[in-house]
């Protein structure tokens, strides 16, 4: 089973991965910016996600392999790699793994640290979605908005649905697998996990995922990271200052 994706432009292999409840979609602005660049952009959703496969497992470790999977693939030898929060915590498991292959890591909002669950009002706004009543995307918003009150986030997990056939609306989630493993978004990078390539870590100055003090647990993984606050942004950094973030890491290349 080969993860699906998006692949924008030529040149050296850059692979994107999308946090939780995301997709390849939420990339295509900034990728497509890359990949006018001179690089060739992969647009990944992870398993469980988007139009990629479900699957009952679901970790870092296999996740990791999965991306290992693709590359061999599409016979990617060395990529740039970016995951933002899960995505970061893949692309940081896969540098670990398979440190030869990752050019330059770069790891958006998210630390190598563990993580207390925090997702489940989101999971459980999403369960109360009843695909054999709702007949529009206004009617589910309304449905999510009793639980979920930033217009953002909303519109954020609206992505997700998509239309199974003229008559109903589906998520492209796989919503219970998601659900019974949230556990596992939060688990920590082990403890002898060490990448000694190049590596940025972008916080967002609003965020708090990345706090002063986890510098010091990221340099003990990652000898060589670098560590730079995006202004006016929070959690979803590349979406709310795409200037600066794109910046950053065009610098850090």
């Amino acid at each position: 089973m080969i993860l699906h994706s998006q692949i924008l432009g030529s040149g050296q292999a850059f692979v994107i991965l999308h946090g939780f409840l995301g997709m390849s979609d939420n990339w295509k602005t900034l990728g497509s910016r890359w990949a006018e660049d001179g690089y060739e952009v992969h647009l990944v959703d992870q398993r469980n996600h988007g139009r990629s496969f479900h699957h009952d497992e679901f970790s870092y470790e296999i996740m990791a392999d999965d991306l290992k999977r693709y590359c061999d693939e599409h016979n990617l030898k060395q990529i740039i790699l970016l995951g933002h929060s899960m995505g970061g915590k893949v692309a940081m498991q896969f540098a670990v793994s398979y440190p030869e292959m990752v050019l330059n890591l770069i790891v958006a909002d998210i630390g190598p640290k563990f993580y207390p669950s925090h997702h489940q009002d989101i999971l459980k706004a999403l369960s109360e979605l009843d695909f054999s009543k709702i007949k529009s995307r206004s009617e589910a918003e309304d449905i999510l908005a009793t639980y979920i009150k930033d217009e953002g986030t909303r519109l954020f997990l609206l992505k997700n649905l998509y239309r199974k056939d003229k008559k109903e609306y589906g998520l492209r989630i796989n919503l219970p697998v998601l659900t019974d493993k949230i556990e596992a978004i939060g688990v920590a990078l082990a403890e002898d996990s060490i990448y000694e390539g190049e590596t940025l870590f972008l916080s967002g100055e609003k965020s708090g995922y990345i706090e002063p003090m986890d510098e010091i647990l990221i340099k003990k993984h990652f000898p060589k990271a670098k560590i730079q606050t995006i202004s006016n942004a929070g959690h979803w950094l590349h979406a709310e200052n795409p200037e600066e973030f794109y910046d950053n890491v065009m610098n850090f290349l």
